[in-house]
């Protein structure tokens, strides 16, 4: 499993976008579950959005039916660039925490 945004990986078929919105162009699959609400979206600050989106998303979830639904070679698409602060990132770490599965950054 790996992460990745729709520009760089948007084509890929393995591709799995984790947005709540979508570039007009995607076909490809959707986990809705691990979206953010549109009011977390609005957060701006990283510490803030991190705890909620760890509460109002993650801890709502089983990290291993999510693994399970998504596969291992799953790559988790949003839209920020490689490197900027979102939550796929969030994503990896409870899947690292949880599973010990190393989710990394698509190069």
């Amino acid at each position: 499993m790996q992460t990745s945004n729709f520009r760089n990986s948007g084509k890929d078929q393995n591709a799995v976008a984790i947005s709540r919105g979508i570039p007009r162009y995607w076909r490809g699959k959707r986990y809705i579950a691990l979206a953010p609400s549109r009011e977390l979206m609005k957060i701006e600050d990283e510490q803030i959005y991190t705890r909620r989106y760890k509460e109002e998303v993650l801890d709502q979830l089983d990290p291993q039916q999510v693994y399970d639904d998504l596969g291992p070679d799953a790559i988790l698409l949003c839209f920020e660039a490689p490197g900027e602060f979102c939550h796929r990132q969030l994503v990896a770490e409870w899947l690292k925490k949880n599973l010990g599965i190393d989710v990394k950054e698509k190069t």
